[in-house]
Order: C-alpha cells, then structure tokens, then sequence
C-alpha cells in the first residue's frame, strides 16, 4: 500500500520538475524500483499520475504530453486495438484517419489491406502506408505540427469536406465519465469535425490511459461513435456506452 507520505513527495517532486522517474523516486526514498512501480501505478489509477516510460507526469489539462512518451504509452494495447480495428475494415473502403499514435498503430496495421482509400492530415500515417503500394493515400494540406507530424487549420479542414468517407476513424486525448472525447488542438478538431460531417460511421480508438485524462477542446459526444476500440473500459462508461449506442470492442 502507498503510504500517504510518500505519495505526496511524488506529486510535490511531479509539480516541481515536470516527471518523476522510477529510478529517481527509489533513489530518493531509497525502496525498491518495484515499489515505486507499484505506487506509480496506484496513483495512475487514482488519476493523480500519468504513466509515461520510466516514470510519470501529471494528468495533463490544456496542454499534451511529449510526442515520443505518448508513444511509449499502453503501446502494447494500442496495438492489439488497431490490428481489431483493421480487422474488421473492408477491403476497398474509404478512410479519414487523423492525428495519433493509436492511429499510427492503425495505419501499420492496415498494411496488408487493398484498394483503400485513406485521406489523413497524420503524415506518420501517410508514411506507414506509402509502404503498401495497393493502398491510396491523400495527405491533407494545413499547417504543419512539428512535434507530431500533425498538420491542422482551415486548409486541411476544407480539403477532408470534399469526401464522403465509409469511416471516420480518430483518436483522441481525453475521454470523460459522461462520453465525450476531447483534444488539446482546436485547428486540429477543425479537421475532425469536417471528417465526421462526410463519414458514414465514426469509429474512436482510445486506451485506457485516455479515460483518465483531461483536455480542453471537444471533438466529439459518443452518440456520434458507432465503435469504440478500447483495451480496457469502466463499468460506468461501458453503460453510458450502452445507452448512447456505441458499442465497446476491445482488443
């Protein structure tokens, strides 16, 4: 059991420099790196925490985690969530897929599809699949995202309005308890907003980590979501999914 002291240090430490590591804290406190594992983990699952590799941050509010640490992140399962995915796309579909490393993981996933047609303002995304010549690939024009290989704004939201998509399918930062997805990007939104306006389904990507999260700017209400892929989800969320008619794949 984490102990009411410690678990105060760590937050005081988090606040103060941003992350703690793993083998910092053990250093500190002088315990095992297995105890500080699991009092990371306790204080993830309380949402106090963010586990990150070799560490954690705080639950993040107005602004997103590192590009490469949202990576590292339930990699694993964002994984098994995009091969689910990718498993249950036609052949010869048309796809928005947006900014995310769970699309990302999508895209690699997709590799071994033909005749898709995706439309992406991800240019990860468009490099994965550049890599399977049966697939068609449409990078949105915009402004571009250093940190992420994002590209948002007005430009890239008026190219994806001239598709009708068979799917939509996004990631997002945050998910709340009533349902609702969220990000840190407006002009990023933007570009899913006008991707949801011509799909005929939408389709969410979200590990577990995303339900203990906070971001500022909605994309999306789950009655909008026709599929959720998902690791691992809460009994009250799981409900609210129910009733607005999202239903829960997990991978």
């Amino acid at each position: 059991m984490l102990s009411s002291f410690r678990e105060r240090e760590i937050l005081e430490i988090a606040r103060s420099e941003g992350k703690v590591t793993v083998e910092g804290l053990a250093a500190h406190f002088d315990v095992t790196v297995q105890t500080i594992r699991r009092d990371l983990n306790e204080m993830a699952n309380a949402g106090r925490l963010e586990r990150v590799h070799g560490g954690a941050v705080l639950p993040s509010g107005v602004r997103n985690i590192a590009y490469e640490e949202r990576g590292r992140v339930n990699a694993d399962a964002k994984a098994a969530m995009a091969a689910r995915c990718a498993a249950d796309i036609p052949n010869g579909s048309a796809l928005f897929i947006n900014i995310g490393t769970s699309t990302e993981a999508l895209a690699s996933a997709l590799l071994g599809h033909d005749g898709l047609l995706v439309v992406t303002n991800n240019l990860n995304v468009a490099r994965i699949l550049s890599g399977n010549a049966r697939c068609n690939v449409l990078l949105t024009g915009g402004r571009p995202r250093a940190e992420d290989g994002g590209l948002v704004g007005p430009v890239a939201a008026r190219m994806v309005r001239d598709f009708a998509f068979d799917y939509a399918i996004l990631g997002c930062s945050a998910v709340s308890e009533t349902g609702v997805a969220y990000d840190f990007d407006i002009d990023e939104i933007a570009v899913s907003h006008a991707a949801l306006a011509g799909a005929r389904e939408t389709w969410l990507l979200a590990d577990h980590s995303k339900f203990q999260r906070n971001a500022p700017a909605k994309i999306l209400d789950f009655a909008d979501v026709a599929r959720l892929y998902t690791d691992e989800i809460p009994d009250t969320l799981a409900e609210v999914c129910a009733s607005k008619g999202t239903e829960v794949l997990p991978g």
